[in-house]
């Protein structure tokens, strides 16, 4: 598990044992969220205002119901400052991921998005699981493939075939889309990993159950759960809190931007704040 060869945040190499579990070959779909909401009546934290006493660092607008939404800019932007294709969006969440006037509609096979990990954790008790650990959807994003770079090999020839949802063009004001997506792309679209799963590289980000601190322990390790949120706290925005750690990359994600479409890969995410390229999908104890 890990990599010492891109981002610091994945180091160090080291041996991870993991007990059997099983893990959803494909993102969790608009059309499976839309059952659990449907049978449960669950509202998702976009569609609800926050309480400024649990936030007290956010400002009044950050505080309405909404979410992240990708602006693409028309012309190229400096890639230091995220402000410039990111865009807080009143009325935007999982029924609407681009804002109230958008839709799911002809997207019930894509990967549901705009709901944060809380939403995440819901869904996947309804359903009689669990979110994975990172060790656990790393070890799975692999395929058998011990310490190759992507979750198919080493290499990236796109003349073989594209193998995942991911930028092309010049990140973030031209996607030329060669891979036939601009956004996300219906689960399963590209070939399954030596595991038959689909979608562990590119598409959407996906949610794992462990708190994000920038790197790993140098120790091997058994079942590891991740850092504790006391942990996490201590490298977080004293606005947002502590953070969750997502993995996989997404439809966003480029070799010269986010070369993040890698099993040890690995990013933070806010807790209470969703976007439209970070979904999950959900795993469960032993071999079903």
């Amino acid at each position: 598990m890990g990599s010492g060869e891109h981002y610091r945040e994945e180091a160090p190499v080291r041996q991870v044992t993991l007990q059997p579990f099983s893990i959803q070959k494909t993102e969790v779909t608009n059309a499976k969220f839309a059952a659990f909401v449907e049978e449960t009546g669950y509202v998702t934290t976009a569609e609800k205002d926050l309480d400024q006493s649990d936030y007290p660092g956010l400002p009044p607008d950050l505080l309405k119901a909404g979410s992240m939404v990708f602006a693409q800019p028309k012309d190229a932007v400096a890639l230091n400052d995220i402000n410039l294709w990111w865009r807080y969006v009143p009325g935007a969440q999982w029924r609407h991921p681009r804002g109230p006037e958008s839709s799911i509609e002809g997207l019930e096979d894509h990967p549901v998005v705009q709901v944060s990990i809380e939403d995440a954790k819901a869904y996947a008790a309804w359903a009689g699981g669990r979110l994975p650990t990172e060790a656990e959807w790393e070890f799975a994003a692999r395929g058998g493939l011990d310490g190759a770079q992507f979750s198919w090999g080493e290499d990236y020839d796109p003349s073989e075939g594209w193998k995942a949802n991911t930028w092309q063009g010049v990140f973030p004001s031209i996607d030329t889309a060669d891979d036939g997506h601009h956004g996300s792309a219906p689960v399963g679209s590209y070939a399954s990993n030596g595991y038959g799963l689909y979608d562990m590289a590119g598409n959407v980000w996906e949610y794992v159950s462990d708190w994000w601190i920038p790197g790993h322990p140098t120790k091997d390790q058994t079942n590891p759960g991740g850092p504790s949120k006391t942990l996490a706290e201590q490298f977080a925005n004293s606005a947002v809190g502590a953070r969750h750690v997502v993995k996989g990359g997404s439809w966003l994600c480029a070799p010269s931007y986010c070369f993040r479409y890698r099993p040890s890969a690995r990013q933070p995410a806010e807790r209470s704040l969703g976007s439209n390229h970070i979904g999950f999908r959900i795993a469960r104890d032993g071999v079903n």
